[in-house]
């Protein structure tokens, strides 16, 4: 089992659909990952050698904000909102919805839960 940047990937997939599990890959990332790392485009995971998954993880970590450094971004990012008050913080601190969705009959599971935890 190899491990490329915190998740562990399939190793029947190939390359550039198994690190679109990778948080912050998605697929088009991976396509651009694999075109840099060589000539062949349907390499399966099992059969890369020890120089190519370090040159993955080179490239990813390098060119991408993958996995805890793209967490903290975002977790820092809304903390900034909450804190300069703004209606997405708000919208955030609340837990509802804070792209203008409908919550008259949708998103009745996050009501549900923080109005539970506010009563209590």
């Amino acid at each position: 089992m190899s491990y490329i940047l915190g998740t562990n990937p399939n190793s029947n997939k190939q390359v550039k659909i198994a690190s679109t599990r990778i948080f912050g890959i998605g697929p088009k990332e991976a396509i651009q990952v694999c075109d840099r790392l060589g000539p062949s485009d349907n390499i399966r995971v099992n059969k890369l050698t020890k120089y190519q998954f370090d040159q993955i993880i080179e490239i990813m970590s390098q060119n991408y904000l993958v996995d805890s450094e793209l967490e903290r971004v975002i977790q820092r990012d809304i903390k900034r909102l909450i804190s300069i008050g703004c209606y997405r913080g708000f919208r955030h601190n609340a837990g509802l919805p804070l792209r203008g969705q409908r919550t008259h009959t949708n998103a009745k599971t996050s009501r549900k839960s923080r109005y539970i935890s506010i009563r209590s």
